[in-house]
């Protein structure tokens, strides 16, 4: 595996399986006639559907001639009654050679509930996958718990997942040696991070029990930065769905290994359980493809290659009571605070345990780094880099304040200016960026502009807050602007379905700080853009619509789940969607891994790419369908704010 979020349909050769064919869903499925053929002209539309109420926007693409003359008609997708019709909209943009043509259409008038679909009449023929409208509510919660069962199949340790629907994915207890782990002095690594200098770990006198928690991706690597930044999602979007048990119990189950990583007696917060680039002599969990389980099993004595499989290395973020990387101080803090705030009105006690240990990590944050040196996100740095660290200390210091807020503690204001001076720091800084696991600033600025209440403090005040989340959704409305299918991310780099449903999750809170709706369209065409409405016809959410990922770069989905999608898949992942295409020029192979190779329904992912970006549905394809928590729980509190949003 390249990296930790390594890990319709033809599944070609898989182990024991043979080949197999599996018709994933309907998406521009051609209706033949007026001499179009069938490949020529696609539909594309949010396959999981559009609040009543909200903007509503489909595209259509094709050869300019043949959508000249085109009409749509939208019909109900169980009786093919016709309930509205018209022309195409405008042509947006050129998209690739085979598709040259983008035009839209509009369903902004449609609000009566029920399951539809897009036909194609006159010059072109097409027929779009079903799409629903309802309430906001309706749509999104569905969505909320399907992300929480993507979280629970992650789940390591002895406190596996074993209830739910029937078709959800389960796996045995893992990693059970994570009871008892042997902490490691920092690796060292080449300049590229994908080898390991040292000859071999070395101990650095410590046993700890950091079992539990979540897998990072489709890996086993388990992370602070990724897993706080998670747990915060979840308990911010518990306000919107405060009635979700197994959103709270998800929540809950991430913040007790959260808690595990934080050894408030020697100040020590650890970083990392397992090690994801080795060497020759030290074996890593991106060596091998197998099922969590397995690890538990293996023979292995220390100076064995794969002693570090099993025994998985700790790692710390500093030496005991000395200085933590702010960005990871700052985050792991502002969760501990959020726990203060969940538990205030009914377990007091309790809450103020949680915010006396976010005091502790906070105060512990090394707020005067190395310039030369990134900040500490995981270990080899590469995998998740980060540029900025006052964005997590300001949210930190904001969620501090609210804690202390709502149990009348007088450390607030101390807090709360705090918080102001690094949002100031932020600001004035040349790396600001968007909502995703290397920038929390949209979540810091929506709550610190709570704690100021109309007040400033460090020459901060909430209208230069709002300034910021305008200008990062402004980004995201310029490249809009500039795309055939209006999408806000870049198609060509990583992280573009996060950073996607990052825009959707901050429109949603500056809308719901500010009374502005000035971005409630644009937040609804970056949804259906991540549900479908995109180049592909492809959500990329693994069970949302029609057509999704079938073939996840995760092992215990690709060695446990089932391949032909009516068994158990990974429900509610989030993976990376489009890359450049560059990047998929070599695809991850294991001896182990079952060969997984999805088509669309019609044609091949190739004939959608365009922009210099690329998109495949394969297993060895981590660049494109790879999921993560960071992006799930991203995509999860952009539902949950969309629920609270619309109709109850």
């Amino acid at each position: 595996m390249n990296s930790p979020r390594t890990s319709r349909l033809v599944v070609a050769a898989a182990a024991g399986l043979g080949t197999l064919l599996v018709v994933a869903g309907l998406h521009g499925l051609p209706l033949g006639g007026d001499g179009v053929p069938a490949t020529d002209v696609a539909v594309r539309v949010d396959q999981v559907g559009y609040a009543r109420g909200e903007t509503k926007r489909a595209y259509v693409m094709g050869p300019a001639a043949a959508l000249a003359g085109a009409r749509f008609k939208v019909v109900d997708a169980g009786t093919d009654d016709v309930v509205t019709a018209g022309r195409l909209g405008a042509v947006t943009g050129r998209w690739n050679a085979e598709y040259p043509s983008v035009r839209t259409v509009d369903l902004s008038a449609l609000n009566t509930p029920g399951t539809y679909r897009i036909v194609l009449t006159g010059s072109a023929a097409g027929r779009s996958p079903a799409f629903r409208v309802a309430g906001a509510r309706e749509l999104m919660t569905p969505l909320v718990r399907d992300n929480v069962r993507f979280l629970q199949a992650q789940r390591d340790g002895a406190d596996v997942f074993t209830g739910g629907p029937r078709n959800s994915l389960r796996h045995g207890p893992s990693h059970l040696a994570d009871q008892d782990a042997t902490v490691y002095e920092p690796p060292e690594y080449d300049e590229e991070g994908t080898w390991l200098l040292d000859e071999e770990l070395t101990p650095a006198g410590e046993r700890v029990d950091v079992s539990g928690g979540w897998f990072d991706a489709g890996d086993f690597l388990k992370f602070t930065g990724t897993t706080s930044y998670a747990v915060a999602e979840l308990l911010l979007a518990q306000r919107d769905l405060p009635g979700m048990t197994e959103l709270s119990d998800e929540a809950t189950h991430g913040l007790a290994w959260l808690d595990k990583m934080w050894d408030g007696d020697t100040e020590t917060l650890y970083a990392q359980v397992g090690i994801g680039a080795g060497n020759d002599a030290v074996r890593t969990d991106h060596d091998v493809w197998r099922l969590p389980e397995a690890d538990d099993r293996l023979d292995v004595s220390p100076g064995d290659p794969d002693y570090t499989i099993k025994h998985r290395p700790v790692f710390r973020a500093a030496e005991p009571g000395e200085g933590v990387s702010a960005s990871l101080a700052g985050r792991v803090a502002a969760v501990f605070a959020l726990a203060a705030q969940r538990s205030a009105t009914d377990d007091p006690e309790r809450a103020r345990e949680w915010l006396d240990k976010a005091a502790d990590v906070y105060a512990l944050a090394d707020t005067a780094p190395d310039p030369d040196e990134p900040p500490l996100t995981a270990s080899p740095g590469n995998f998740y880099p980060e540029d900025s660290w006052q964005d997590d200390m300001e949210f930190g210091g904001a969620e501090l304040a609210l804690a202390a807020q709502a149990l009348g503690d007088d450390r607030e204001g101390d807090w709360a200016d705090d918080a102001a001076r690094w949002a100031g720091a932020y600001l004035r800084s040349d790396v600001r960026g968007t909502l995703g696991v290397a920038d929390v600033s949209a979540l810091a600025h929506v709550d610190l502009a709570a704690v100021l209440d109309g007040g400033r403090a460090h020459g901060i005040a909430a209208a230069d807050l709002y300034d910021d989340l305008r200008r990062q959704l402004e980004d995201g409305v310029g490249r809009a602007g500039d795309d055939p299918f209006g999408a806000g991310a870049v198609y060509d780099d990583f992280d573009a379905v996060p950073h996607t449903f990052g825009l959707v999750a901050t429109a949603r809170l500056y809308a719901r700080a500010t009374g502005d709706t000035r971005y409630a369209a644009f937040a609804g065409r970056q949804r259906g853009w991540a549900l479908g409405a995109n180049p592909w016809g492809t959500s990329f959410m693994i069970g949302a619509g029609e057509v999704y990922p079938h073939c996840p770069e995760h092992q215990l989905a690709n060695l446990g789940g089932s391949l032909d999608g009516t068994g158990a898949i990974l429900r509610g992942a989030v993976v990376n969607g489009p890359n450049a295409a560059a990047k998929l020029e070599e695809l991850n192979s294991f001896p182990t891994m079952k060969k997984c190779t999805a088509a669309p329904p019609e044609g091949a992912w190739s004939d959608f790419d365009g922009k210099g970006a690329r998109y495949l549905d394969d297993v060895g394809a981590w660049q494109t369908v790879e999921p993560s928590l960071d992006f799930t729980t991203t995509a999860l509190l952009a539902f949950a704010l969309t629920a609270g949003a619309g109709e109850r």
